[in-house]
């Protein structure tokens, strides 16, 4: 019985131990449920810091945005203020030009409009001044249908200004015109209307108590020899523009030398030239036109031509001191300020690529350039030359042939007789070429020679009564030449 009661008692002590640990687990897994919590707990707190910096950073975010939109509709409202002020400024300045241009088109429109609407809706005063200008196949009767003159006034003026000889317009010249709306009348009236006939003549149309007038004024002018002087800088023309001389005398001076001279190759700087010529002045000293050249003289290697003009039996020409004519038979170079590209003889040819000979001399120029007859003679070819182009060819005696290639235009044409010096042409790039320029040839006999090379004869001697009427005029010209240097000092 003790045994039995022993090893219950041993059971209950080992049940109690078992329940012992039961409530120490029990304690441990409270333990580790409140860890749980305290880890749940942590993670909560760290999530809401995160939650609470994100929402910070947002904010902070909202303001950036606030303040950038802020300055984007700052610069956007300045830009479009900008934008609209230009726009607004440009587009007055475009209506204006329309308008002008719309007035210039309506009063050049050959319609059936009429141009006293125009006078009667734009203009508050009743004068108009208006400058037309002349284009192609305009006539005076057809530019005064255009400003709705009346028609009886129109036929009168026609007839009156055909009658007159005055009726000689030209393209781009300038036509003023001084109208009036009439009172009653739906027509246009007449006040003043002047136009040119040159540089010293001028149409002058009035209406005067409903009469019209028509008269010729022509300004009284002034001759006057000059004197020029200079040296030779860059070229004959610019150096000349500079010392104060018309272009007019610049061209006819190197066309008097161009027998004798290659303006390209054999002028130098530092040459001297002289030249005495008229010039014609209005009343207030105000240069109007030029005359004749008298006098010339050119300095080239240190060789000096003296040319005095003279009027052979109605024929003008130019003599040495010597009375020998300074006329040969051909010209040395036919165009002015042109460059010598290509010479005569053998070359590689530029377009076709092969070597043969080239029959003339190139000389390039803009296109344009006007070309002389380097001798007087006929016409016998201005037209189409295969390769050549556009060409022009001469016949001067029954030896002597000139050709002119690649030509943009014509001055002249076959059949004509045409003398030296005279512009039969310009400047171009038609048929197988490479650029502007001229093919200029000689032939002899039929035959292809070289131009630059050419021994060209001598010009006539004056002799006898035409010897001593050249002496006496040679001799007043170097009187007036020594009495004009001596007014320059």
């Amino acid at each position: 019985m003790s045994t039995v009661n022993q090893f219950l008692t041993n059971i209950n002590k080992k049940i109690s131990s078992l329940k012992f640990l039961t409530d120490i687990n029990k304690k441990i897994s409270s333990l580790k449920f409140l860890t749980d919590i305290n880890r749940k707990i942590s993670s909560l707190k760290f999530l809401t810091d995160i939650n609470r910096k994100i929402s910070s950073l947002k904010r902070e975010r909202t303001k950036i945005l606030s303040h950038k939109m802020e300055e984007i509709v700052l610069i956007t409202s300045s830009i479009l203020f900008i934008f609209f002020i230009y726009f607004a400024i440009t587009y007055n300045s475009i209506l204006e030009k329309k308008r002008i241009e719309s007035i210039d088109s309506f009063l050049s429109n050959n319609q059936t409009v009429l141009l006293k609407n125009y006078i009667l809706n734009q203009v508050k005063s009743p004068y108009l001044e208006y400058d037309y200008i002349v284009k192609d196949n305009d006539t005076i009767e057809k530019i005064l249908k255009k400003f709705s003159i009346k028609n009886d006034e129109i036929i009168f003026i026609v007839k009156k200004i055909k009658k007159m000889n005055l009726s000689n317009i030209v393209p781009n010249q300038k036509i003023n015109f001084i109208l009036k709306r009439g009172k009653a009348s739906k027509n246009i009236e007449i006040v003043k209307i002047n136009y040119p006939l040159s540089k010293t003549t001028f149409v002058q149309i009035d209406k005067r108590k409903e009469k019209i007038e028509i008269k010729k004024n022509i300004t009284e002018l002034f001759k006057k020899d000059i004197i020029v002087e200079s040296k030779i800088s860059n070229s004959l023309y610019s150096s000349a523009v500079k010392a104060g001389i018309e272009p007019n005398i610049i061209i006819e001076f190197a066309r008097i030398f161009g027998f004798e001279v290659d303006f390209q190759r054999d002028i130098r700087k530092g040459d001297v030239f002289e030249i005495i010529f008229e010039r014609y002045s209005d009343d207030r000293n105000k240069p109007i036109k030029t005359g004749k050249i008298l006098y010339a003289y050119l300095n080239v290697n240190n060789q000096g031509i003296k040319l005095y003009r003279f009027n052979k039996k109605g024929s003008v020409g130019f003599y040495d001191d010597q009375g020998k004519s300074i006329v040969k038979a051909l010209m040395k170079t036919p165009i002015n300020g042109a460059r010598l590209s290509s010479n005569y003889g053998k070359r590689k040819h530029p377009i076709l690529g092969y070597t043969r000979k080239h029959n003339g001399t190139d000389f390039a120029a803009p296109t344009g350039t006007p070309i002389m007859a380097s001798g007087t003679g006929t016409v016998i070819k201005a037209g189409r030359c295969g390769g050549g182009g556009n060409c022009i060819k001469i016949r001067h005696n029954n030896s002597y042939q000139t050709v002119y290639a690649h030509l943009s235009k014509f001055a002249t044409r076959k059949g004509r007789r045409v003398i030296q010096g005279q512009i039969i042409g310009y400047v171009g790039s038609t048929g197988m070429s490479t650029g502007p320029h001229l093919h200029y040839e000689v032939h002899f006999n039929g035959k292809p020679i070289n131009s630059q090379t050419l021994k060209l004869p001598s010009g006539k001697i004056l002799k006898g009564e035409e010897r001593k009427l050249f002496e006496i005029e040679r001799i007043k010209l170097d009187v007036k030449l020594a009495e004009l240097k001596s007014l320059q000092k």
